[in-house]
């Protein structure tokens, strides 16, 4: 862990321009700079940075943030991870705080397994350049048609002939043999001499998603050895469910184009990115599993595969769309013609032409498995059955509900038959899959609760015991009413509780001067704009119906009490480890006031003056969107049949609420006494 001391050093050190300048070339703009944005294609700048407050803000995709959340953002690392990499921009010595004996040596054992594998990194690419590499694997990649340039990007290289090149160098150089092997690298025989893992291959490393190597791909040259590629094992370092080949190189342009394409081979990979297609990643010599979905899920949503059109490639397509779209993504599928795979398609067209390939023969997941698997069925009806009961199966791992609708009528269309058929298949098996989940959970719950008694708790913001869920309708693909008024109220209120957030992260700080005349008149005490909207919500115990909001006004607050000046705590906040925090922070001290046109006039004035005119205003106008949403909500209770009892109460509320609606909208200038 960094130490807090550190961690100030850190940040105060950074300056935001300095950093985002690394990657972007900035542009000056009087006091600001600006560029086209990093995190989405565009052709006019769009992105500002501004070295005085400390921020970058995209005003067409809205990122925004501080250095620290620069650099987390665009190289997707955690936050001590981007503490680090600024200590190293800025030359700060970062000592952790003090560790274990375990966990010391711990961490050093997995330095020592990145080191000996950065070594054999060297060690390979050196081979390639001379005698047996040169003269085999290099001419291999030639052949292949990857340039020098490719190659000196990915690493690639030969491993020699000879049964412990590696593992002799190795030693020579200083590394412990018990690395080598821990390392995946290395195999100790039964007489106990080590031998190299990898001989006469040329090599693939497998890049971290932070760009250490890990693990290697290794190909045979030879025709009759049965082991065409062999992988790197599981080690400390190195999992291949977690991880993907070329996602370090992919990421960023993953993230740009909001798209990963997804191929199978080590050298389509690279061809894909040799060509300019550099969103490419390839599971790493295993199936697709769930942790490298939820890998690319930390990009984009959106997967294409582009698997060989073979029946492997073909079984294999239909397993990871099921897959993908159970993660709350969406698949896309496209196929290469005449047999080809992305290698040898890369090689026959121009990017412009692969581009529009791509773009033009992508099919939807489903109704790519929807008509593979209608070749199998002919006229045969229990097939045909099997086959849409299979498809409703598929759509019913979607977690949306507007895309389960969706494709659920689609289905219906394509096979001709009432959407209520699908919809009740659907619904029937996301019962099952609900149950299936709860059980797990409640197993989960079980243990940890084992583990940790008396650690069980009770949600205030929910009303429900901790590691429960709030019941739902049984069989039902639609949110229940209680979740569609909640859903319904986050939506009323949101603009209103946005505009008083950026009054506190704007001004939060500056007293409010009200003339001797108004109710709010404190010569002596007058509150700030932070203390006044605080008090108003706190008389009502409001809080923000946006969780973003509602952690953000807090975490201000939390530095406001402790004395903190508005700088400072917007500082603070911009830097934080939560990033959705520092995100909301980022925007709303940013964003200029837009002000009506009929209070435009009377706002030209000054500050202070401005802030008295506008803060009340605010918070009557959030306390009408409160009072309306709590009648949209009386409302579709009434509709939804209450008792009669029930129904004499919801009307007394309602009818206060019309009061208080009235009396507020008069204040406001809306309504005549």
């Amino acid at each position: 862990m960094i130490p807090k001391e550190t961690v100030d050093l850190i940040l105060d050190t950074a300056r935001v321009e300095e950093v985002v300048g690394d990657f972007v070339t900035l542009k000056r703009r009087g006091a600001s700079y600006v560029a086209c944005c990093p995190f989405h294609n565009e052709k006019t700048p769009s992105f500002h940075v501004t070295p005085s407050k400390g921020i970058y803000k995209c005003f067409g995709c809205g990122k925004a943030g501080s250095a620290v959340g620069f650099v987390m953002e665009y190289e997707h690392m955690t936050y001590p991870e981007a503490l680090r990499y600024l200590a190293r921009k800025y030359n700060i010595e970062v000592k952790e705080e003090e560790e274990t004996a375990d966990q010391i040596a711990a961490r050093q054992r997995s330095e020592s397994l990145m080191a000996v594998s950065e070594f054999a990194r060297k060690f390979f690419c050196d081979q390639l350049q001379e005698g047996e590499g040169r003269a085999v694997g290099y001419q291999y990649y030639r052949k292949r048609g990857i340039e020098d340039a490719t190659i000196e990007q990915w690493s690639l290289g030969w491993a020699p002939s000879g049964r412990s090149a590696l593992v002799d160098a190795a030693r020579a150089a200083g590394y412990k043999d018990e690395y080598l092997v821990a390392a995946g690298l290395a195999i100790q025989q039964e007489d106990g001499k080590l031998i190299d893992k990898f001989r006469e291959r040329v090599m693939f490393p497998i890049h971290s998603v932070s760009g250490r190597v890990i693990a290697y791909s290794g190909r045979t040259l030879k025709a009759d050895n049965p082991a065409k590629y062999v992988n790197s094992p599981e080690t400390e370092i190195y999992i291949k469910s977690r991880n993907l080949l070329g996602i370090y190189f992919a990421k960023s342009e993953i993230a740009k184009t909001d798209r990963c394409i997804l191929v199978e081979g080590n050298v389509d990979v690279v061809m894909m990115h040799q060509m300019g297609i550099t969103n490419v990643v390839a599971s790493c010599g295993t199936s697709l599993t769930e942790e490298q979905i939820r890998l690319i899920k930390r990009f984009t949503e959106n997967i294409t595969i582009m698997y060989d059109g073979d029946a492997a490639g073909l079984h294999a397509a239909v397993r990871a769309i099921g897959m993908i779209l159970k993660e709350g993504m969406n698949a896309r599928v496209v196929f290469l013609p005449d047999g080809d795979d992305p290698d040898s398609f890369s090689r026959k067209h121009t990017l412009e032409e692969i581009k529009e390939f791509i773009a033009s023969h992508e099919q939807d997941g489903i109704a790519f498995k929807t008509n593979l698997l209608l070749e199998d069925t002919g006229d045969d009806p229990l097939k045909k059955a099997n086959l849409i009961n299979e498809i409703a199966d598929t759509v019913a791992e979607i977690p949306d509900a507007i895309k389960r609708q969706v494709y659920i009528d689609t289905v219906a269309r394509q096979f001709g038959i009432e959407a209520d058929i699908i919809q009740d298949r659907v619904r029937k098996t996301r019962e099952k899959i609900s149950l299936d989940e709860r059980i797990a959970r409640e197993r989960d719950n079980h243990r940890r609760q084992a583990e940790m008694p008396g650690q069980a708790g009770h949600d205030s913001r929910t009303g429900y015991d901790a590691g429960t869920e709030p019941p739902v309708m049984a069989g039902s693909d639609r949110p229940s009413p209680a979740t569609r008024r909640a859903m319904d109220e986050k939506s009323i209120l949101e603009p209103s509780e946005r505009e008083l957030l950026m009054f506190i992260l704007q001004h939060g700080t500056t007293p409010l001067k009200f003339e001797s005349d108004s109710e709010f008149y404190d010569e002596e005490n007058p509150q700030t704009v932070a203390e006044f909207i605080d008090c108003a919500l706190g008389a009502d115990n409001i809080h923000f119906a946006n969780q973003a909001y509602e952690d953000t006004y807090q975490a201000y607050f939390q530095l406001y009490d402790q004395g903190k000046e508005q700088d400072e705590i917007i500082r603070t906040l911009l830097n934080g480890e939560n990033r959705e925090i520092a995100a909301v922070a980022a925007t709303l001290s940013t964003e200029k006031y837009e002000l009506t046109v009929q209070n435009f006039s009377s706002a030209l004035t000054t500050t202070d003056s401005w802030l008295v005119n506008f803060v009340p205003r605010a918070i009557l106008v959030y306390h009408t969107k409160r009072i309306s949403a709590q009648q949209k909500e009386i409302n579709q209770r009434l509709k939804e049949g209450v008792s009669v009892e029930e129904t004499l109460e919801l009307m007394t509320r309602l009818n206060k609420l019309n009061a208080m609606n009235k009396t507020i909208n008069i204040k406001l200038g809306r309504l005549k006494k």
